[in-house]
């Protein structure tokens, strides 16, 4: 009876010593920062970024590398810092804002809440690395106050990479939301007659 007890103890020892060894480093964690961009003063006074669409391949706290050559590469411990959707819509509300600066720029998906002038939707279709550098791929549509159909653009965003690895896609990834917000901007001064 000790010996089948020992044997056990033995062989749990093992199984932990097993587990120890396969559990993995904590991930590392990324933000996208805000860029700021050029300020303009003819846009409707308030603004409301509605929550974002965002294609499923990206739904993940892992880092999407590419979606080329029909592969999925995911960096496996480089993560975002939160989800994807709630992070662009974060650093684009802060953007716009800086753009912006006599309107008040708010999300939908926030506490804060008032009547739009003007409403930002916003289908992220591609946000990761090709052959040329960072892609971002969108569709975005702004409906004014008092105007039925909104106004329709495609964003396709290139932007090469500072630098190798993850560090430099998450550089590029905060140039091109930059870029993306100078497009939104561009489209919410234009009006409903569009750009």
């Amino acid at each position: 009876m000790r010996r089948l007890s020992q044997y056990f103890a033995w062989r749990a020892i093992a199984v932990l010593a097993a587990l120890s060894g396969c559990s993995s480093a904590n991930p590392t964690l990324y933000t996208i920062a805000p860029i700021n961009g050029a300020e303009q003063y003819t846009a409707p006074k308030v603004i409301v970024l509605r929550q974002l669409g965002m294609e499923r391949y990206l739904e993940r706290l892992q880092i999407v590398r590419s979606s080329e050559n029909y592969r999925l590469v995911v960096m496996e411990n480089d993560w975002w810092g939160e989800p994807l959707s709630a992070m662009l819509t974060r650093v684009l509300v802060t953007e716009l804002g800086q753009r912006l600066p006599q309107s008040t720029v708010i999300s939908e998906a926030g506490a804060v809440s008032a009547a739009a002038d003007a409403t930002v939707t916003l289908n992220v279709l591609r946000l990761d690395e090709g052959a040329s550098g960072l892609i971002l791929q969108a569709q975005a549509g702004v409906t004014f106050k008092r105007h039925a159909a909104p106004v329709l653009r495609d964003f396709r965003i290139s932007v090469p990479l500072s630098a190798p690895g993850t560090l430099g896609e998450v550089a590029a990834t905060s140039i091109a939301v930059g870029r993306l917000a100078d497009g939104l901007v561009a489209m919410l001064v234009a009006g409903p007659s569009g750009p």
